[in-house]
């Protein structure tokens, strides 16, 4: 398979090299010339560790959680500074983590985002279970966000087990979501775990739309073989199946499919961290893609206090694209939103589409792909 993708890589870059990331950082990002923004702020905080997750996350300690606000609002003005002028953005998303458990510094973060940038489009921000209390959702609602993303994974006591998290409790959440009038209220769900069925994940889609959700997210369960997981991995033929299956369902209810994994009950209801053409990302691990090139922020805690404190930006590793491989990442997330728009690809890019790609793209709608 390794042999497969590196071909296929060749071919769609017309480059032999892979993407290489170097050790390097820019002291000046060149955002201004990005057209549609977006903003990505990563709080990596949680009160215990899902050995499933992959994502950047520590255990909460007070201390250290302000330390790294305070680093966070160092960051964002080294950046937001450097613009010019407030810089309009299509939306910003907190990810983690549990970001709620800053939520008494959510305010101060996002004043200090709205000195240098203009949102236009909504704040998202993802929840624990746990976190959807009345007390802190006023906060949220407070401080001005908008969207909603709460991990449930499973409403079934089986599958949360498995998953090693405890049961969600429906009724609790609605009661909280009922006081409240966020435009999107999503609920990310986990298929592809050991014995579950369709009418599982029938079952639970059922739950989170009844229950307070206009939006779901349904996630296989992906094995990262850096997690220190141990839940037996579905097989992908499988995995596919179950996919097919959900997607009738949602369709044949009515449900507007979003993207791969995602859909909406509701006309104007959305929520994702990653279809975005280009976005800024602020805190540890967090990513930024701009028209040429890649970075990520160090994964380590400590060591991103340290270098803001410093008056050095957090960028581990970046990426600098050429033109083909800017392309090729930009048609993969467009992939996963199910639809690529050749007007979009022209205006981005400056060239046509089917110029560019034009065998590839009737190998691949012949193949059926």
């Amino acid at each position: 398979m390794s042999a497969i993708t590196s071909l296929t890589r060749m071919i769609l870059t017309r480059n032999l090299h892979p993407f290489v990331f170097h050790n390097e950082y820019d002291m000046i990002l060149p955002y201004e010339e990005c057209e549609r923004l977006g903003l990505y702020i990563h709080i990596p905080f949680c009160r215990s560790i899902c050995s499933f997750c992959p994502y950047c996350k520590t255990v909460y300690q007070k201390d250290l959680c302000n330390a790294y606000i305070d680093a966070l609002l160092k960051e964002i003005a080294f950046f937001g500074k450097q613009g010019g002028g407030k810089k309009q953005v299509t939306s910003l998303y907190f990810g983690g983590g549990s970001p709620a458990l800053a939520a008494d510094r959510l305010k101060e973060i996002l004043d200090n985002v709205r000195t240098y940038f203009d949102i236009e489009e909504g704040i998202g921000i993802e929840l624990h279970p746990d976190d959807v209390t009345v007390d802190t959702l006023a906060l949220l609602a407070e401080a001005g966000v908008t969207r909603l993303s709460i991990g449930i994974q499973s409403f079934s006591p089986r599958f949360a087990h498995i998953l090693g998290r405890k049961e969600a409790d429906a009724e609790t959440i609605k009661a909280v979501l009922d006081r409240f009038a966020f435009e999107t209220v999503s609920m990310d769900l986990i298929f592809a775990l050991p014995g579950q069925t369709a009418d599982d994940l029938k079952k639970d889609i059922e739950t989170a739309f009844s229950h307070g959700a206009n939006h779901i997210a349904v996630y296989p369960l992906i094995d990262f073989t850096f997690t220190p997981g141990a839940i037996a991995p579905m097989k992908n033929k499988d995995k596919r199946k179950l996919l097919d299956e959900l997607t009738e369902y949602c369709r044949a209810k009515g449900y507007a499919r979003q993207s791969i994994w995602t859909f909406a009950k509701e006309q104007g209801a959305c929520y994702s961290s990653m279809t975005r053409d280009t976005f800024l990302g602020f805190g540890c691990s967090a990513a930024t893609l701009l028209n040429h090139q890649f970075k990520i922020n160090t994964f380590d805690v400590k060591e991103y206090i340290s270098r803001l404190s410093r008056g050095l930006p957090a960028t581990s590793l970046t990426l600098r694209f050429t033109l083909r491989q800017r392309m090729v990442y930009y048609l993969f997330w467009q992939a996963y939103s199910t639809r690529v728009d050749e007007r979009d690809f022209e205006h981005f890019f400056g060239k046509r589409l089917k110029q560019q790609f034009g065998p590839e793209l009737a190998l691949a709608k012949m193949l059926g792909w």
